[in-house]
């Protein structure tokens, strides 16, 4: 799957462990959210990049005493219908400051990307979409209305300043 960050196709170097069997002795991995808690101290002791899988059903606030720790949290979009990893992305932007790599996954959409980056996702993995669509759909609008965990200013905060 292609994985575009920073508007440019880039390789992955993180591998999923889905909780089966022993944790990797190294290299950069994400763990689904039940499996990091089940092994955080195990995890954090190790010196190397932590990630971590979010499921739409998954509490990302359950992250918060480590998100200074994680490397990398992986949304996951099920179906392209199911919004709960927008409000995931905002609660870790904005309420929690995270300030690591925040990734979306599964069944992500050109039509969906721009949404996607004013909730606080910077990369995307897809099979849906190509690099020239994903920065054509960030570029797409100048100008938000609303305030976002996105880099964008709102036009109202513009006229004040």
């Amino acid at each position: 799957m292609p994985l575009i960050k920073n508007g440019a196709e880039t390789v992955n170097t993180w591998t999923f462990h889905e909780g089966e069997g022993d944790l990797p002795a190294d290299g950069q991995f994400t763990l689904t959210l039940a499996t990091f808690l089940a092994h955080k101290d195990d995890v954090l002791a190790r010196n190397a990049d932590i990630g971590v899988r979010l499921s739409p059903e998954d509490d990302p606030t359950k992250l918060e005493p480590f998100l200074d720790r994680i490397s990398l949290i992986e949304v996951d979009f099920p179906k392209y219908t199911d919004g709960r990893g927008y409000s995931q992305a905002q609660l870790l932007r904005r309420r929690f400051a995270y300030q690591g790599e925040l990734r979306a996954i599964g069944h992500v959409l050109r039509d969906q990307i721009f949404y996607m980056n004013r909730s606080g996702f910077d990369t995307y993995e897809t099979t849906r979409a190509d690099l020239s669509s994903i920065v054509e759909a960030l570029a797409e609008y100048t100008e938000v209305y609303q305030p976002a965990a996105g880099n964008m200013v709102s036009v109202f905060k513009k006229r004040h300043l």
